[in-house]
């Protein structure tokens, strides 16, 4: 089997027993549970309160360790630290500093990762516009609302621009609008750019709407586990969609499928639009007569370093040539050794001290050279009574002022 057919994360008969201070059993929160998510797509992690389902991803992230059984994430041990850096993880509660703002939350990420500065930067901004935070990335995390809380929470899980991204709720607090693009985000991180997304949700339509293959979980144990459309499909039923019929036709239909198949027509309504639909549908017609609104706004496009990198790799090269053509020398000349170059700074700024439009032009108390000995005096006690001078208060100091 090749390589690229391997699972990316891989339990085998994998539980987790919560013990008492005696060591005696007291919870099992996972029980003997067998999964896969196979590459490139969007599995779904589904069960009610207490099932188990955050325990299992944080033995899949090195969180917590397995009672037995075994887990294996991108090929390694969910504790080996080589794969960190390959993975994106966006909590059900965004557990970020308060004190920070969008911006220096996510350059702090990014600095985790090692992500150069301007490369940090540049997703920065990417993922501020993505995610509709633009506006507000100066104000406290601590002020955010839940939904402003998500979107900054999954910006800093793409940072990184992972292989494996598990998200635990994405979408809570999250208006209609916000959860649209967060499936959108999903799809396309799917689809274009082939990742591997486990998502884990109560919300049943948003799983259904994003994921190919769901696992239910129930008492820690595994209940079913599928492609959705295997796991929904009615063998039993066929539905026939066309365009608006008569009342005549519709009973010559019922009649022939009665007569001729011995069948029964359980319903031939019209079809209606999802609410979701129509929300968005009227949200987007009020946007263009009043685009402003505050707090958060609509998701922007999808970063660049995300989308493929076209328009960021133009720029970074912009930029590189930039930057060489201003350390580049001139033809003709010698270059300069780096630690000349170094230094030039530190010169430049010793002849503006001691030029005479510089910063010690003027004064009474600069000197030009060494102090001038007194009679019978040596060059150490000369330079002692200039320092003891130096250090006497002068007037309108400090002393003076408290007396």
């Amino acid at each position: 089997m090749g390589t690229d057919h391997k699972p990316v994360v891989q339990a085998v008969g994998l539980t987790k027993v919560f013990r008492d201070f005696w060591y005696r059993s007291r919870v099992v929160a996972v029980d003997r549970l067998d999964f896969d998510i196979r590459p490139n797509e969007v599995f779904g992690l589904l069960g009610p309160n207490g099932s188990g389902k955050s325990t299992t991803i944080k033995m899949m992230l090195g969180l917590l360790y397995p009672t037995h059984g075994r887990i294996s994430v991108l090929g390694r041990p969910p504790t080996d630290v080589a794969i960190k850096s390959r993975i994106g993880y966006l909590p059900e509660e965004s557990y970020l500093y308060r004190f920070l703002n969008a911006r220096e939350t996510l350059d702090y990420y990014g600095r985790l990762f090692q992500i150069n500065r301007r490369d940090r930067q540049r997703r920065v901004d990417q993922l501020l516009e993505m995610v509709g935070l633009t506006r507000e990335s100066r104000r406290r995390v601590g002020e955010y609302s839940k939904g402003m809380a998500r979107r900054i929470g999954l910006a800093q899980a793409l940072i990184n621009d992972p292989d494996l991204l598990i998200l635990d709720e994405p979408t809570t607090g999250l208006d209609p609008i916000g959860t649209r693009e967060i499936k959108d985000l999903i799809v396309f991180l799917n689809r274009e750019k082939r990742k591997t997304v486990l998502l884990c949700s109560h919300l049943l339509a948003d799983v259904e709407d994003v994921c190919q293959r769901v696992a239910v979980l129930y008492g820690g144990r595994r209940q079913a586990v599928g492609p959705i459309h295997e796991l929904l499909s009615q063998e039993n039923l066929t539905q026939i969609t066309t365009d608006r019929l008569s009342e005549g036709t519709l009973h010559r239909i019922r009649q022939i499928v009665e007569e001729e198949e011995g069948k029964h027509v359980i319903s031939m309504t019209a079809p209606t639009a999802r609410l979701e639909a129509f929300f968005l549908k009227t949200v987007r017609e009020a946007q263009k007569a009043r685009p402003e609104t505050s707090g958060a706004s609509a998701g922007g496009r999808i970063a660049d370093f995300l989308a493929g990198g076209g328009a960021e790799e133009g720029q970074a090269v912009v930029e590189s040539l930039i930057a060489a053509s201003e350390v580049a020398p001139t033809t003709g000349a010698a270059q300069a050794s780096p630690a000349e170059v170094e230094q030039e700074p530190a010169r430049e700024v010793i002849q503006e001290l001691v030029s005479d439009d510089g910063i010690l032009a003027g004064r009474d108390d600069a000197v030009e050279g060494p102090p001038a000995a007194l009679p019978g005096e040596s060059v150490e006690e000369a330079d002692r009574r200039v320092i003891e001078e130096l250090l006497k208060p002068t007037r309108g100091s400090g002393d003076e002022r408290q007396e």
